[in-house]
């Protein structure tokens, strides 16, 4: 009879070696990880210097590259775990051959990566900010956290459900790139949410990412507000989306392995 103790460790074992595996894949060109956080700088300031041009320094009390700042890692981060789950599964599938491995594992390996990845981004985006002298202090530190972790688990859940979806019907995943492509636009990225009359809020707050962004700004600001959002839509969706995706799992995955 084999425990459960050493079924965890057996999977903590197969986690560790495919979250390398990940790792070299991922950052095997000459930038490596410096691209990671090269590519949303040069968004952020972009951005800024669009938005500078129409507001000013700030929005709505927040200095406008911290705003950019908040709004481009939330997307940035939702985006590549959600591509990295989605295709997590097809990509490890010679692996199924052996026993241990198991399609959950490379969907957990995926995203703890791009989580660890994005911690990393994170921390050198904040010291640039010192480096810029734009030197702040978060009002709510433990509300922005738990946003945080809210963000991956439900793009985690989002990205295995596509992933299962995808190893059925392959054109799945033309129509997640089609659905993901407008998110910049409509997750209060470029703008905030009182930039807009409140007639028009029920056509944007139905999107999570709307939520993520406008909240981690009030967490980093109290001063910003948070009319026309709530945490606890937030955690809704994202239990839901969690309990959908595993349901999918548990009912699907010995089918996953066989296709």
């Amino acid at each position: 009879m084999v425990t459960f103790k050493e079924q965890l460790y057996a999977w903590r074992s197969v986690i560790f070696a495919l979250f390398l595996r990940e790792l070299q894949s991922k950052f095997n060109d000459k930038f490596g990880l410096g691209w990671a956080f090269l590519e949303p700088f040069a968004f952020i300031f972009a951005l800024s210097y669009l938005r500078g041009l129409i507001s000013g320094n700030d929005i709505h009390s927040i200095p406008i590259f911290i705003f950019m700042m908040i709004g481009m890692v939330t997307i940035q981060s939702f985006n590549t775990c959600l591509q990295s789950c989605s295709t997590s599964i097809k990509r490890n599938k010679p692996l199924y051959a052996f026993r241990q491995v198991q399609p959950i594992s490379a969907i957990v390996t995926a995203g703890f990566l791009e989580f660890s990845v994005k911690v990393i981004v994170v921390g050198l985006l904040i010291l640039s900010l010192f480096v810029m002298n734009q030197t702040f202090h978060v009002d709510n530190p433990l509300l922005l956290i738990t946003l945080f972790l809210l963000l991956w688990i439900f793009a985690i859940s989002m990205g295995l459900i596509f992933a299962i979806a995808i190893s059925f019907v392959p054109e799945v995943e033309k129509i997640k790139s089609m659905l993901t492509r407008p998110l910049m636009f409509i997750s209060c990225v470029f703008f905030s949410l009182q930039d807009l009359p409140e007639e028009f809020w029920p056509y944007f707050t139905w999107n999570p990412l709307v939520h993520f962004n406008e909240l981690a700004r009030y967490a980093c600001f109290e001063s910003y507000g948070d009319r026309g959002v709530s945490l606890s839509f937030l955690v809704e969706v994202t239990v839901v989306f969690l309990f959908l995706s595993l349901a999918m799992y548990h009912i699907t995955w010995k089918k996953v392995l066989s296709r």
